[in-house]
């Protein structure tokens, strides 16, 4: 079993993931953790990315996720998955994966991100993440947690 903790940056997937997993004796990883370094930088410098620069990072977060489901071993990733393409992506073909959404408004969320310190995401990217968030709607595995 694989559960995706979804949603924008700083809407505490993180945070909830390690604790579920934590909880549960599984695995986690942390979706930041499968960024190159030029799409690090890119978010330092306050860019947004681009669906290009998602895909090689989408493709890790899968062999991470194929890798623990042929070792029968479960697990927890925090991804953002903001589109649905996405989600569909990390989902299709993995029956044992589920995806928890983690909805937050504007406002709680940019609290959030202006009182974390010492991480890549700038708080001037909140905007391209609401702007990117396609919320999910009755997707099969998907579930939305307020």
């Amino acid at each position: 079993m694989i559960l995706i903790v979804a949603g924008v940056a700083g809407s505490g997937k993180t945070t909830v993931g390690e604790i579920v997993a934590r909880r549960l004796s599984w695995v986690f990883a942390d979706g930041d953790d499968f960024h190159s370094p030029a799409n690090v930088e890119k978010m330092e410098r306050g860019i947004p990315l681009t669906d290009a620069d998602r895909e090689p990072w989408l493709s890790a977060i899968g062999i991470w996720m194929d890798q623990h489901l042929a070792a029968g071993t479960a697990g927890v990733v925090a991804c953002s998955a903001l589109k649905r393409h996405y989600r569909d992506r990390l989902l299709t073909g993995r029956p044992e994966a589920q995806l928890a959404f983690l909805a937050v408004s504007w406002d709680n969320d940019e609290a959030r991100v202006i009182a974390r310190k010492g991480h890549f995401f700038a708080e001037p990217l909140l905007a391209s993440q609401f702007s990117t968030l396609e919320m999910p709607d009755q997707e099969e595995r998907v579930h939305v947690v307020n």
